[in-house]
C-alpha cells in the first residue's frame, strides 16, 4: 500500500481530533469569556461565539486538506513519522496563533463595537 494514503489517514485523524476537541474547549469556555466582554446581551454573545467556531472549522480543515497538495512522496516509515510529526505541529501551532489574535481581536475592539 502507498504510505501517502497511510500518512494522509493518519494525519487527518490526529488533526481532525485535535481541532474538534480545541474548537469545543474554546467554544464552551468562550461563551463565558464573550459574556464578561459584552454583558447583557446574551443572545450576541452566544451567536459571536459560533461564528467564531463556524470559522475556526473551516479555516483549519481546510488548511488540512490543503496541505496534502505538498507533501512529497514517503518512502518509508521513518520519513511517514516525521512528515506527520512536522505537518501536524505545524497546524497546533497555527491554532495557537489564531486562538491568541482572537483574544486580542475580541478584547480591544468588541467594546468599539457596542
Amino acid at each position: 500500500m502507498n504510505l501517502n494514503i497511510i500518512a494522509y489517514l493518519i494525519y487527518f485523524s490526529i488533526t481532525g481530533i485535535i481541532i474538534v476537541k480545541v474548537g469545543r474547549i474554546c467554544y464552551n469556555n468562550g461563551n463565558i469569556f464573550v459574556s464578561q466582554l459584552i454583558p447583557n446581551h446574551e443572545d450576541l454573545c452566544h451567536k459571536i461565539n459560533q461564528l467564531l467556531l463556524t470559522g475556526y472549522y473551516l479555516l483549519n480543515i481546510g488548511y488540512c486538506a490543503m496541505t496534502i497538495i505538498s507533501w512529497e512522496q514517503i518512502e518509508s516509515i521513518t520519513q511517514l513519522i516525521e512528515v506527520i510529526t512536522s505537518k501536524s505541529a505545524f497546524i497546533i501551532i497555527a491554532i495557537a496563533v489564531m486562538h491568541y489574535i482572537n483574544i486580542i481581536l475580541l478584547t480591544n475592539y468588541i467594546k468599539k463595537l457596542i
